[in-house]
């Protein structure tokens, strides 16, 4: 195993007052290609045909896998808090929602 280069490294972060409103999404795209994984975020509102892309995020795929893995953990750490999340029944057929098309260069 290497070791971390920056173990103790401070990181300092700006955010502007429009990204810390944030932005809802309800869904989430992605695709990927050997060199980047895409997630679209949508907002699809109830009784409405097509849904809106609010948000586009492009990552190598090591940074795909580190952004798993923290979401694994901090999933862990909200059901040790808060208890199990509850999965939604069955609903619309999402299974390509996950593994959509291959974005076009």
């Amino acid at each position: 195993m290497s070791e971390n280069p920056h173990p103790h490294q401070e990181l300092s972060l700006e955010i502007s007052p429009e990204v810390a409103e944030g932005t809802y999404a309800n869904l989430a795209m992605i695709t990927h290609s050997p060199s980047e994984f895409v997630i679209d975020f949508i907002r699809l509102m109830p009784g409405m045909p097509q849904g809106r892309v609010k948000a586009r995020i492009i990552l190598t795929p090591d940074h795909a896998k580190r952004l798993l893995a923290a979401l694994q953990e901090n999933i862990q750490l909200y059901e040790r808090q808060y208890g199990p999340i509850r999965e939604p029944g069955l609903g619309p057929d999402w299974s390509g929602v996950f593994r959509g098309p291959m974005p076009e260069a």
